[in-house]
């Protein structure tokens, strides 16, 4: 981890000044932007190992940035740890929502920040646990091959991110098993994953949208969690 490279997206020098510095102390190389726009011109050029992205920017918001990240095939699975100068549910569910793999309520702590990015990039790093079998699982018009991290519904691939891939490996190879929110961040996200039970909230809505026009769903058991259906 020691090297990598992470870019810091903010628009107040003091804040990206005091990030950069506890960063640095535990070896990263960090570089830095002051706009929506510059920062996808280093994300271009640089290649950064995570992007510590503030919502709100001059000339193209954080938000924006997000979304343009995620639409790119070479940076779809960049690891974005968002800023947010309010404590707002629906900040962060928006940012949940477009793709943002943690979160920060602004004033911060640094440490507790440095933590969240090492904690992301060893997620990023390690194979998921639910990803060890390379045998194909098959649940109704549904094929998944672990060991190409493919997806295919009605014979047809189907594009899926990282972490979209591994929720629904892991709830079909329990095909009808009520896993909990808690259970889900365990087995896809680890442990040491900050976020709260809403991001499984919201890449389970990805993935129904992805699998429209399956006879395979996702069902929501009332008070536990979700379960994987097929038909």
């Amino acid at each position: 981890m020691t090297g990598e490279t992470i870019l810091i997206v903010d628009d107040e020098p003091h804040i990206i000044e005091l990030t950069e510095m506890y960063l640095a102390q535990e070896g990263f190389r960090v570089i830095s932007a002051h706009d929506g726009r510059a920062a996808l011109d280093l994300i271009a050029a640089e290649r950064p190992a995570l992007v510590v992205l503030d919502l709100m920017l001059p000339v193209l918001d954080g938000m924006d940035v997000c979304r343009q990240v995620r639409a790119d095939k070479q940076t779809a699975d960049l690891p974005i740890l968002m800023l947010t100068a309010r404590d707002d549910d629906i900040d962060k569910i928006v940012g949940l929502e477009l793709g943002a793999d943690d979160y920060v309520t602004k004033p911060f702590n640094p440490r507790e920040l440095v933590a969240r990015v090492k904690a992301i990039l060893r997620r990023a790093a390690r194979p998921s646990e639910v990803g060890i079998e390379d045998e194909t699982v098959r649940v109704g018009d549904v094929v998944i091959d672990p060991a190409r991290r493919t997806v295919a519904v009605r014979g047809q691939d189907v594009a899926l991110r990282t972490r979209e891939f591994d929720l629904l490996l892991a709830l079909a190879r329990s095909e009808g098993i009520v896993f909990s929110r808690d259970k889900l961040l365990d087995l896809v996200w680890g442990y040491d994953f900050y976020g709260q039970t809403r991001t499984v909230d919201v890449h389970v809505a990805h993935l129904r949208e992805k699998l429209q026009g399956s006879a395979v769903s996702i069902e929501t058991v009332w008070g536990v969690g979700y379960k994987l259906v097929g038909s």
